[in-house]
């Protein structure tokens, strides 16, 4: 499908990753470094698919002629009751860093109260799509797996460094970009979008 696909970040890890899995798709492929003007909406939704949708809605009142992306992802960890969930990237406060995050989590599974409990997690993954400002698509992935005891690896951003996808002994933060792509939350929610592309394309 040519034409423009705007994700609604200013994260360049994650536009990076789209765009290695996007990119033979659209003729351009930017973010919202193009809109420094654009007021970040407030992430008010209580699950995943509510806050990707506010996302990709406003970027597409900015940029009405563009294809939207908006994503909203996060980890889920059973013993901390689906935590940090929504929070994912503000997990340790307003000021929050990768590092912080990542922090934070490991002193809350060092609690007494969780010894000996499973370190079950998933990610999961809901990506909005929106164009004219309006939603014509919604696709999610998710991928189960399991909390480290220590950072592995440098790869990656966010928890990837602590979580270690089922079938696997290393982190994503270990494993190359080829291989965490083609099973991780985000890239099964992109593979169905692409799926829809082709189909839409034929």
């Amino acid at each position: 499908m040519p034409g423009t696909l705007l994700i609604a970040t200013h994260n360049a890890h994650k536009t990076a990753e789209m765009r290695a899995i996007l990119g033979s798709h659209f003729d351009v492929i930017t973010d919202l470094t193009e809109l420094p003007g654009m007021t970040p909406p407030e992430e008010s939704g209580a699950t995943f698919a509510e806050n990707s949708a506010i996302k990709a809605l406003a970027a597409s009142l900015a940029r009405p002629d563009a294809f939207i992306l908006a994503d909203d992802s996060g980890l889920e960890v059973d013993a901390l009751g689906g935590a940090p969930g929504i929070y994912s990237s503000r997990y340790s406060g307003d000021d929050a860093t990768d590092a912080s995050n990542r922090e934070k989590l490991l002193r809350e599974l060092a609690r007494p109260e969780h010894a000996g409990t499973p370190r079950s997690a998933r990610f999961h993954c809901a990506v909005t799509i929106a164009f004219g400002g309006e939603v014509i698509a919604r696709f999610d992935g998710t991928v189960e797996g399991r909390i480290a005891d220590a950072m592995t690896g440098d790869g990656g951003f966010g928890y990837d460094p602590l979580f270690i996808p089922e079938g696997h002994d290393r982190s994503f933060g270990e494993l190359s970009e080829e291989v965490k792509n083609s099973m991780s939350h985000r890239g099964r929610a992109l593979e169905r979008f692409r799926e829809w592309l082709n189909e839409r394309s034929r």
